[in-house]
């Protein structure tokens, strides 16, 4: 027997909803087999309103980790908290020694309110870095922004806009999760390909559980991309594999509740060939 292998290089959520957590999950329901190489180490602190704590993992560390990985040799991979320009440049780099393909960038941006990113230079090198090297990249409505130098999105057309020049930076191919955030009757993402756009529509789920939505999201993608589907059909296989998992989610806490990864799988149907 033979598996697919994937790579995530991104952070540890301490509660196991987002990050490699996530994605490990998502790869397995996926039946694709994960390798991580870790970036940092997010906490919670339950006696001061659940409040996060980011501890990196020092640049060698994480490109030792890589180096194992990479020496299996992997089927697509994707990237998520990566904290430093350092470790955006290291993820870079070996991209380009390793000639990989299928690569999901997942641009995640540590925020401080709406409009405001707290590490710009992380965001300037990821735009410079890994975007152009992307296969897919997957923003949220900020990141879309801060990677495009817009504004603030509010309509589809925006996300349009954004897409087209996130493109123009060299992605292959651009998802835009819209979700709820849009004033729009459905939680729609914009999948952009360089040619068409194509909105990914469903109906607006009325919860709070989606901690891990985006990790999850991403990670099916890049589960697909190993198993050989083609971007679209990547995309739109993660779109149902989320809903099902945003759907179902659940409360950990008093301060958050996940998505169920294994949801598709237990009460839609199996998605691991």
């Amino acid at each position: 027997m033979t598996m697919k292998k994937t790579l995530t290089l991104a952070g540890s959520d301490s509660s196991g909803g987002a990050g490699i957590q996530a994605d490990l999950k998502t790869f397995q329901e996926n039946g694709v087999y994960g390798m991580t190489a870790l970036t940092s180490i997010v906490t919670m602190d339950p006696a001061n309103g659940w409040s996060h704590g980011v501890f990196p993992i020092d640049v060698d560390t994480v490109e030792k980790q890589l180096n194992t990985i990479l020496s299996v040799g992997i089927d697509a991979m994707k990237t998520g908290m990566l904290g430093s320009v350092d470790i955006i440049e290291l993820g870079a780099k070996k991209i380009d020694e390793h000639k990989l393909n299928n690569i999901v960038i997942d641009p995640v941006m540590v925020c401080k309110g709406e409009d405001e990113v707290l590490q710009p230079e992380n965001t300037d090198a990821m735009r410079e870095l890994l975007v152009p090297r992307a296969t897919v990249v997957t923003p949220n409505l900020f990141e879309a922004w801060q990677l495009a130098k817009t504004g603030p999105i509010k309509t589809i057309d925006d996300m349009k806009e954004a897409a087209a020049k996130i493109h123009d930076l060299g992605a292959k191919n651009v998802v835009i999760k819209g979700g709820k955030g849009l004033n729009h009757d459905k939680a729609v993402d914009l999948f952009y390909d360089g040619k068409d756009f194509t909105l990914l529509e469903k109906d607006k789920l009325d919860t709070t559980y989606n901690h891990g939505a985006g990790c999850t999201f991403a990670a099916a993608i890049t589960a697909n991309l190993a198993k050989g589907k083609s971007v679209h059909e990547a995309v739109s296989a993660a779109k149902e594999f989320v809903t099902a998992a945003i759907e179902h989610g659940w409360k950990l806490n008093q301060y958050v509740g996940p998505v169920m990864h294994g949801a598709y799988n237990q009460f839609v149907g199996s998605v691991k060939n």
